[in-house]
């Protein structure tokens, strides 16, 4: 049955996990995600669903058990924190190059480097661009409450099989530590050994059976023609994905505001509060949300430029969405970026006082 909690959103990640029959959670335990792998520890999921919950020996050896366990068409799932991310990187690619399902958990801090243990957003070009070797994508959802965190787990799987690419979701140190009312979702009955075969029979390496030979997994392929054939199909996927995936929120937009913020995950939150500012002052402000950072919702930020002054972008990092911005809006309008980064968290007069900045005093 559903369950309320207050909860932090990193331990909301984990009891959705368990909720959602995953099969097993490979990880290595690093600051600000730690929480997740200590609240499976502690839960000892194995006794309530069979689900199996290890510390690897590092970052690069848990996303290869992820890589082991879905090959063989097993709900699979890592976290880990920026440094600890671009450690997982070069199996990440071979997942991707296999086609396989699997949700990776970035709660972001500061960097380059081993940085800060403060938030950030600034793996955004990490998560949207691939990050590892060769051409692939993530699907890439991006929480902006403690809800979601939790919500976002079954859809990833969701989206994860039903694509066979594995999903990101892209958190950061605010939303994994802060607490909020959650809502849980009732627990899934974990699929059997035989179900799971049944299920993914046409691709996982659940060995021979009386219908067909034994799957091969590998992202190997040494002859460049069936490579670059293998990426056409890549490709192909990715396009459908985009058509089908697009996921955003739109907020105080249906007034025809005179300024747009674009903002994810925790930057969202602190741009609706900026709007109620602005407010204050006479401006009308509204904020589309991307939900899915990749694939990005480029045709509805088009739409929005047809109809405002200008576009800040809010990320708590040097500039990087802002790119993606700036290429769906194809020139229509001006867009800028305001950013904190290195841990520091913009406040919403700080959005409000850049928005001023930038285009209403600054025309």
């Amino acid at each position: 049955m559903e369950e309320i909690r207050l909860m932090k959103g990193n331990e909301a990640i984990a009891e959705a996990a368990i909720r959602a029959g995953v099969d097993g959670y490979f990880g290595y335990p690093i600051t600000p995600q730690s929480e997740i792998l200590e609240y499976l520890m502690l839960e000892n999921p194995y006794l309530r669903t069979g689900m199996q919950v290890l510390q690897a020996e590092s970052e690069i050896a848990a996303i290869n058990m992820v890589y082991g366990a879905a090959a063989c068409g097993k709900r699979a799932m890592t976290s880990s924190s920026s440094p600890g991310i671009s450690l997982k990187l070069e199996g990440i690619s071979y997942i991707a190059g296999s086609e396989l399902p699997c949700l990776i958990v970035n709660v972001q801090r500061g960097g380059p480097g081993l940085g800060t243990i403060q938030p950030s957003q600034a793996d955004y070009f990490q998560a949207v661009k691939g990050g590892g070797h060769g051409d692939y994508n993530l699907i890439v959802l991006a929480p902006a409450s403690v809800q979601e965190m939790a919500d976002f787990v079954d859809l990833s799987f969701e989206l994860a099989f039903k694509y066979r690419n594995p999903v990101m979701i892209l958190s950061d140190g605010v939303i994994g530590q802060m607490m909020e009312k959650v809502v849980l979702p009732k627990q899934k009955v974990r699929l059997t050994d035989k179900e799971v075969i049944e299920n993914n029979k046409t691709w996982a390496t659940t060995g021979k059976t009386p219908d067909r030979e034994r799957n091969i997994i590998t992202s190997l392929e040494l002859k460049s023609e069936r490579q670059e054939a293998h990426n056409h199909k890549l490709q192909a996927k990715y396009r459908v994905i985009e058509k089908n995936e697009i996921r955003y929120e739109k907020i105080n937009c249906e007034n025809n505001p005179d300024y747009l913020l674009v903002a994810f995950g925790s930057s969202a939150r602190i741009c609706q509060k900026a709007i109620q500012l602005g407010a204050e002052k006479g401006y009308k402000i509204g904020l589309i949300r991307p939900i899915t950072l990749w694939p990005f919702p480029s045709e509805i930020i088009n739409q929005a430029a047809d109809k405002v002054k200008g576009i800040l972008t809010v990320e708590m990092n040097a500039g990087q969405m802002v790119q993606d911005v700036r290429l769906a809006v194809n020139g229509k309008v001006r867009v800028e970026h305001y950013g904190r980064y290195g841990g520091m968290i913009p406040s919403p007069n700080e959005v409000v006082a850049a928005l001023e900045q930038k285009f209403i005093g600054g025309k």
